[in-house]
């Protein structure tokens, strides 16, 4: 009897010890600051982020898109004179071949950053083009990278879909601020968001398709239409949207001059924008696409009127498609931001108005889930 009363009381002070340590353990969990905590979920988000760029998908895509690259390849080759002798930083380096085209130029030492795990591809890369002596491969964040020399040119190909998609303009920023010359080149130079209004020639298809249910299962299914429109709406699409579908002239939502811009300029890209439409026709939402400028008067464009590349361009539907007729007036405003949990990704918030009618806003938000 007297040893069962002891195991009781063994028990009983064991449950008091894992009560109390448990309390503590929610303790510390709710006393963590804001900030901890928000850097936590960043580094989670650059870690996934970083990881992606070991796929080797993600490269086929970048480098079978010739206009993409023989862009750089052709603005580096170009400015070979301002490149001869310098040092170069290549932010984001992926599998190297900028750091490549620009020993071609006459580089005399290239900093390959390469902060996913394709970071020891790069170096194979380099290898095999016998130029190691002239390009070092750093896996690391550029944001922690010490070069030990200050820079004459940066290299980076950081657009993401919808120009701002990923964030890493931030990082170009940051090594530009602490390392580039007074007087250093930036590839690219310039950067500008255009806006405007299409039309899709399947979208009513889409619709259609909960119509037909009817004549292949004998039921009804027209019910799903509305939820089919909102679910449209609520997704961003990547795709080629053709001239012909384009519905009024673009507008500039803003231009960035590389040597200028700020990190805090992100934080809130907004623009305003007034279209007079072409003709007849529905406008099913809004589509954005991107120029980008090197030194020397090159141009990288992801324009529907010209050759496609992998960004295609960036659609916004509208929860309802709207008519509108020769001069028909579409005004409103756009507002980029990155998100507030997961800076890579992007909230867009697109307010139209046809003519004089009702302001309609939405807004989008930009992650991994595009269609």
């Amino acid at each position: 009897m007297q040893a069962l009363w002891v195991w009781t009381a063994v028990v009983c002070v064991l449950m008091e010890l894992i009560h109390y340590f448990r309390s503590c353990f929610r303790r510390t969990e709710d006393e963590t600051p804001p900030g901890e905590e928000a850097d936590r979920k960043r580094r989670r988000h650059d870690c996934s982020y970083f990881k992606s760029y070991a796929d080797i998908g993600v490269h086929e895509e970048m480098l079978s898109d010739t206009v993409r690259t023989n862009a750089y390849r052709y603005a580096i080759l170009k400015n070979y004179e301002r490149l001869r002798g310098s040092v170069v930083a290549d932010v984001g380096a992926g599998t190297g071949i900028l750091s490549v085209f620009c020993v071609q130029a006459g580089a005399k030492k290239v900093y390959a950053i390469e902060a996913s795990d394709m970071a020891g591809q790069t170096e194979a890369v380099v290898n095999e083009n016998k130029m190691a002596e002239r390009i070092d491969v750093i896996h690391n964040a550029v944001e922690s990278v010490k070069f030990p020399e200050q820079l004459d040119v940066i290299v980076s190909e950081w657009m993401g879909y919808c120009l701002f998609y990923e964030s890493m303009l931030p990082s170009v920023i940051h090594c530009r601020d602490r390392w580039l010359k007074q007087g250093g080149l930036m590839f690219p130079s310039t950067a500008t968001l255009y806006i405007a209004p299409f039309y899709d020639a399947e979208y009513d298809n889409r619709l259609e398709f909960w119509s037909e249910i009817r004549s292949v299962y004998k039921l009804s299914m027209e019910s799903m239409k509305s939820y089919a429109k909102q679910s449209i709406a609520k997704q961003v699409h990547v795709n080629t949207i053709p001239p012909e579908a384009i519905q009024a002239h673009a507008q500039k939502v803003c231009h960035l001059d590389l040597l200028t811009v700020q990190a805090s300029d992100l934080k809130h890209v907004q623009g305003e924008f007034r279209f007079e439409c072409f003709g007849r026709t529905q406008v099913h939402g809004f589509c954005t696409w991107f120029d980008v400028g090197f030194p020397e008067g090159v141009t990288l464009t992801t324009s529907p009127y010209a050759e496609e590349t992998h960004w295609s361009q960036t659609a916004f539907y509208v929860e309802e498609p709207f008519s509108v007729d020769q001069d028909t007036c579409i005004s409103g405003s756009i507002h980029i931001r990155p998100h507030r949990e997961a800076a890579r990704f992007l909230d867009i918030s697109i307010t139209h108005q046809v003519n004089s009618g009702p302001k309609h806003t939405r807004t989008h938000l930009m992650n991994d889930c595009f269609v």
